[in-house]
């Protein structure tokens, strides 16, 4: 009796233990018993009916359609100046100087006459414009140095090689190193106001706030601090190919010099497409009274620097005002504008198919 039953045992643990072993080899290919892996977790699909999507289109449409006029008519409110000063055509002012290469050794300048049909009453943003110049180019992007801009003074030394072939001139580390601060815009702007007695008037240009805050207070930092001296900071590296100046030359004010200039700063944040402008500077509304450019006559004195030919590009001068969007770009508007009205007039068709053919299905599904 006590043999039968010890058998027994023995055999149902043996069976069960076979049964485990194939259990667990089962239960190792299927996902674990959670509520992610067995697809248990709440969820909640929408029901597309004709009560949800015809007041969806129409509400989309009478709220994107006003949007879109009013920054339309925002855009537009926008007063805008631009004239080409390449100098392509034999009869303009700049053709001579469009002549030029890099490195010229005297200074070509030209004049450019225009008038202003209306005044322009708040702050005047100055623009220069650039076409057919490709900043977004993969290779062009990366030539550049972060970390010698961000005043790195072993990167001042020995430059990274994504700068190549700007890296080096000789045996001298190039500062600022690569390909954008190589082809930096040089070009010298002034603009003069002639008025009705025949006076000359220049135009005074702020070019400090040009830059982000970001970029110049975070991304771009002279090596050894602002108060160091840039002339002995830079001793041994060399001036960018074509530059005409060394970088601590740029500027007379030492806190709009060297890596921390400005205008530098502004070029080296790279456009997107290869039609773009970049602020250049800021003429400022001084008095309430008066406006900031009056309508008249003027003058633009282009030191022309910056050679465009090689590439097929072409130059231009912009002045604008702004708005609490922005600056000119009817875009945004026309696009709300659009979206809406194909929103509204889809919702039009819809609910007329519906009035038409609605019930119809509705009557079909009741059972006789």
């Amino acid at each position: 009796m006590m043999a039968s039953s010890y058998n027994a045992k023995e055999e149902d643990g043996h069976h069960s233990g076979a049964s485990g072993a194939t259990g667990n080899a089962v239960r190792s290919k299927k996902p674990d018993n959670t509520a992610f892996k067995q697809q248990r977790l709440p969820a909640w699909q929408p029901i597309l009916t004709a009560g949800t999507v015809l007041p969806a289109f129409f509400v989309i449409g009478l709220i994107f359609i006003p949007i879109g006029i009013g920054l339309y008519v925002t855009s537009n409110n926008i007063k805008e100046f631009e004239i080409d000063y390449t100098g392509t055509d034999a009869s303009s002012p700049c053709y001579n100087c469009s002549q030029s290469s890099w490195n010229s050794t005297m200074p070509c300048k030209c004049s450019l006459p225009f008038s202003l049909e209306q005044p322009f009453e708040s702050n005047v943003f100055m623009y220069y414009g650039l076409s057919n110049f490709y900043q977004n180019h993969r290779r062009y992007v990366k030539s550049r140095d972060d970390s010698q801009l961000n005043g790195d003074t072993s990167s001042l030394k020995d430059p990274s090689k994504e700068c190549e072939p700007y890296r080096m001139s000789g045996k001298s580390p190039i500062a600022p190193c690569g390909a954008i601060a190589n082809s930096m815009f040089n070009d010298t702007l002034e603009l003069i106001y002639l008025d009705p007695n025949g006076t000359r008037n220049i135009i005074p240009l702020v070019k400090k706030g040009i830059a982000w805050w970001t970029d110049k207070h975070v991304k771009f930092r002279n090596p050894g601090g602002s108060n160091s001296n840039l002339t002995a900071v830079f001793q041994g590296t060399a001036k960018p190919v074509n530059w005409g100046k060394p970088v601590y030359e740029l500027d007379s004010d030492p806190e709009n010099n060297g890596f921390i200039n400005e205008d530098f700063i502004v070029w080296m944040r790279t456009a997107a497409l290869p039609t773009f402008r970049k602020l250049y500077r800021i003429i400022q509304k001084k008095n309430n009274m008066t406006p900031t450019l009056p309508r008249g006559n003027y003058t633009l004195e282009v030191t022309y620097n910056y050679p465009v030919r090689s590439f097929d590009g072409r130059k231009r001068m912009i002045l604008s005002t702004i708005s609490w969007m922005g600056g000119k770009n009817p875009f945004l508007g026309i696009a709300y504008i659009t979206v809406g009205s194909v929103c509204f007039f889809l919702g039009v068709v819809l609910l007329l198919i519906h009035h038409k053919y609605g019930n119809r299905n509705n009557s079909s599904d009741v059972p006789n």
